[in-house]
């Protein structure tokens, strides 16, 4: 008798979920957990162990997964190439696969889509219709020569952490070559972590397409008939807040070509000390440098962010520590599997003024490490 597949399957108050992987050279139990999304639209959520979001990991790990994504790129694109990594959740990934890929391109950059409004030239919008946020807004990049890049683009590189339907990203680029008039691109690879779309994208993709991920898969959710539909807090914003951005938009929603690691230079760390660094919303990229540089110096470093996803506890969700966001929107931030477990330092970095920082979010910290520090990006 052959055995198939391993199956993962995991009940949920609100159904069941089975995922059958057809590809990928690791385990599914290795790169997700599930939980229960607050939000009637998708009831679960994968929950990755490399991405560095919900789930607090060394940053070795994520650069670990970087790495194999990017050598999974064709290295004969037509260039220039623009990457774009999708706000919140792909932000950090999107922005490492492009740095282990920029060996093998000379002619690239990089962008991020954003919920931040930000003072710059809007590219164009798209929307992610089963989000707990859908509008995505991205801007032309400052630098003349990144943003002809991006204007004369033949290759895409579209990242996101998952591929569920893939119409997220036909949405972007629809809005990419309609609105934004990028008519120059030929090519278009989607990296994901877990991609779980199928054939999907490629039927519904106008150009030639290539699909890189760490794992393939289909997935099936069998609801449950009398289950409650649950409550989505309000946080479908993308606008301006009260608090400024103080930060320099020097890793995405401006265009980057490579990275600033100038965030932290002063904080050194020692060797077995445990800290937990913190990115916020969409601002994780230089969050994450920072981080790699203290686990370098021996420190046992873990990292993840706060964010904006309404995600009940338990299965994949330990804890939840649940705030005011720093950019004066008003609406509930989160930070997951952190309040239960203990850090001798932790490093909060932000683009605001540290005094947009919610007091009950650093009360919150302070029971986790006896050293809180809030790092500013100037």
């Amino acid at each position: 008798m052959i055995n198939g597949p391993p199956i993962y399957r995991q009940t949920l108050s609100g159904g069941t979920l089975t995922v059958t992987p057809t590809g990928g050279n690791q385990s599914l139990e290795a790169l997700f957990d599930i939980a229960e999304r607050r939000n009637p639209k998708r009831a679960f959520l994968f929950v990755s162990k490399v991405l560095g979001r919900h789930i607090p990991i060394a940053p070795s790990v994520m650069r670990s997964a970087y790495r194999q994504l990017a050598q999974q790129l064709p290295s004969d694109l037509p260039q220039p190439v623009l990457f774009i990594g999708m706000a919140e959740t792909a932000v950090g990934l999107g922005a490492g696969v492009f740095d282990e890929a920029l060996s093998l391109f000379n002619n690239a950059v990089y962008l991020t889509s954003t919920r931040h409004p930000i003072a710059g030239e809007l590219l164009c919008e798209f929307k992610e219709n089963h989000s707990h946020a859908t509008d995505h807004l991205l801007y032309h990049p400052a630098d003349p020569v990144l943003r002809a890049r991006v204007r004369n683009a033949r290759s895409l590189v579209l990242i996101d952490d998952e591929a569920t339907t893939g119409n997220t990203f036909i949405n972007m680029l629809t809005a990419l070559r309609t609105e934004a008039g990028l008519s120059l691109v030929e090519q278009v690879v989607t990296v994901t972590l877990t991609d779980w779309s199928g054939n999907a994208i490629k039927q519904q993709c106008p150009l030639p397409v290539t699909t890189v991920s760490l794992v393939q898969g289909d997935w099936h959710w069998q609801p449950r008939k009398d289950a409650t539909l649950p409550v989505m807090p309000d946080v479908n914003i993308t606008a301006t807040g009260s608090i400024a951005i103080v930060g320099k938009q020097s890793w995405g929603r401006l265009g980057m070509a490579l990275a600033a690691r100038d965030l932290g230079k002063e904080i050194g760390a020692s060797p077995s000390e445990k800290i937990l660094v913190l990115g916020s919303a969409e601002f994780v990229w230089e969050p994450l440098l920072l981080a790699e540089r203290l686990e370098q110096l021996g420190a046992e470093v873990k990292f993840s962010c706060t964010t904006r996803s309404p995600i009940s506890i338990g299965y994949a969700i330990q804890s939840a520590i649940t705030f005011s966001d720093n950019y004066g929107l008003g609406i509930p931030n989160y930070i997951y599997n952190v309040a239960h477990q203990q850090f001798d330092r932790i490093l909060l970095c932000v683009e605001t003024p540290a005094s947009s920082v919610d007091p009950a979010l650093l009360v919150a910290l302070q029971r986790v490490a006896p050293e809180v520090e809030v790092v500013v990006y100037e």
